[in-house]
């Protein structure tokens, strides 16, 4: 592993919580990149899942699904003042972990904030408070009081997380292609001030993966790129977008929050059953899902401006994914289960076919060159070549996890921060060699495009990039 280059020297512990396809994905990349040893790294899981990978790099496997009632007593001889936890789990309360971490001295970094088994879908809480926008409430409410103290960085996979950076380096590209002076950011308020200089009216986190494998889904069986069990329990929280100061219609089965910064809405509907029209440079335009992701709330809270408590800008914001065909006919079989999660699932590694991409990247549309799509082109023959056990989706977000886990090594006493608020040049810098082509490229297209060629449609023709035109 000497050819790697080690970005940071490590002499604390580092603690897996969680090892699917992420955690297995991870861990080859901290033992290239971070100065540690294996040794000094444990694993604890919810079941044997990757045990084989951990016996492979001589790392530590503790089978102990953590609860409510044991998360002290199984973690505490593992973490302490000066260690690293990395929470890649799935039914793991994230604000419970950050609490330990945080009274511990140890830092921490998850990929989204997880509640309590059963959090997402639980009937007797209000949708309101099944929402991601909900959970970032309740992360953010812990700042009061310890602004500083070990650094815990939240939300930082590929996304939400890389594509925060992917979506500032976009602004500047923009800035440079159409003669704006955009300077040299470094805080919210000069973001938000060059998002609305730039006009930018909706962010898409613009998603296409055409990965397949020659062992088609089975009736009954979810397949999926990724995390099975963590596609399923987002895809079944309400949708949720950060909702633009341009956009003129409000949906019938939209829901305000009574709490909170106001930032975002929510569809009284899962994210797996809300369809809208995007783009991307290799597939065009598509339908993709707009499952709820945490960015789709903290880049329009970042990029918002404010006159007092008016806003006077802000863009719109939300995931738009088209996950490989075997996922989509798992999303299809699900909803028809009534989002009863299949008996069997696979997740797609090994046996893809050669030849298939993830492309993952940032769509900033409404300014004056229409509509700019950022981000990163892998192919599953690259990502095996650059990374064992990773496919195109997995290693977009392992090294999303290796940047924040080093970042916050070189930050160590930051408090909770959110990846808009990191440093996303030296993010990049440790992501792009692991991303393929990394591309920006404009597009004529928008929502109304080809529109209307068989029935008549309720649209606004004046302004395309209303959210109304958007959704399929």
């Amino acid at each position: 592993m000497s050819e790697h280059k080690v970005h940071v020297n490590f002499p604390g512990r580092i603690v897996f919580v969680g090892f699917g396809s992420i955690g297995q994905g991870v861990l080859p990349l901290i033992l290239r990149h971070i100065g540690t040893s294996a040794d000094r790294i444990t694993i604890v899981s919810s079941d044997e899942r990757g045990a084989d990978v951990a016996v492979h790099f001589g790392v530590k496997f503790i089978v102990n699904p953590i609860l409510p009632g044991n998360l002290e007593s199984t973690l505490a001889p593992l973490v302490g003042k000066g260690d690293f936890l990395i929470n890649v789990s799935v039914d793991v309360s994230s604000v419970a972990l950050i609490e330990f971490c945080h009274a511990r001295g140890a830092m921490y970094l998850d990929t989204c904030i997880e509640p309590w088994a059963g959090g997402y879908t639980d009937k007797n809480m209000p949708a309101s408070h099944r929402t991601n926008y909900a959970l970032r409430e309740q992360a953010l409410a812990m700042r009061k009081g310890r602004e500083t103290g070990a650094t815990a960085v939240i939300t930082h996979g590929a996304n939400p997380g890389m594509v925060s950076h992917f979506v500032k380096q976009a602004m500047l590209n923009i800035a440079a292609d159409t003669g704006v002076a955009a300077g040299d950011p470094q805080t919210r308020e000069q973001w938000a001030k060059l998002a609305h200089l730039l006009g930018i009216k909706v962010i898409h986190i613009a998603e296409r993966d055409t990965q397949v494998s020659p062992v088609r889904k089975r009736p009954g069986e979810f397949v999926n790129t990724w995390s099975c069990d963590g596609f399923v329990s987002e895809g079944c929280q309400p949708c949720e977008l950060g909702w633009g100061s341009h956009e003129k219609h409000f949906p019938k089965d939209g829901q305000r929050h009574d709490f909170g910064r106001g930032s975002a809405i929510f569809l009284t509907q899962p994210g797996a059953a809300t369809r809208v029209r995007t783009w991307t440079p290799k597939a065009g335009h598509f339908h993709g899902f707009a499952i709820t992701h945490g960015e789709s709330i903290s880049i329009a809270d970042y990029l918002s401006v404010k006159d007092g408590e008016k806003v006077v800008y802000r863009p719109t914001v939300h995931y738009a994914y088209h996950p490989c065909d075997d996922a989509v006919l798992s999303v299809h079989e699900l909803a028809g289960r009534n989002f009863v999660m299949q008996s069997q699932q696979r997740i797609l590694m090994n046996e893809i076919s050669s030849g298939g991409i993830d492309e993952l990247g940032v769509l900033l549309a409404g300014h004056s060159r229409n509509a700019y799509w950022y981000g990163s082109q892998l192919s599953v023959d690259e990502a095996r070549k650059l990374c064992p056990y990773n496919n195109a989706t997995s290693l977009q977000v392992t090294v999303a996890v290796l940047s924040g886990v080093i970042w916050a090594m070189e930050n160590p006493n930051r408090g909770i921060v959110e990846p808009d608020e990191m440093d996303f040049r030296r993010n990049l810098e440790i992501c792009k060699p692991y991303l393929g082509s990394v591309v920006g490229e404009y597009t004529g297209w928008n929502p109304l495009t080809g529109r209307e060629s068989l029935f008549p449609e309720d649209i606004d023709r004046d302004d395309p990039w209303q959210f109304k035109n958007v959704r399929v």
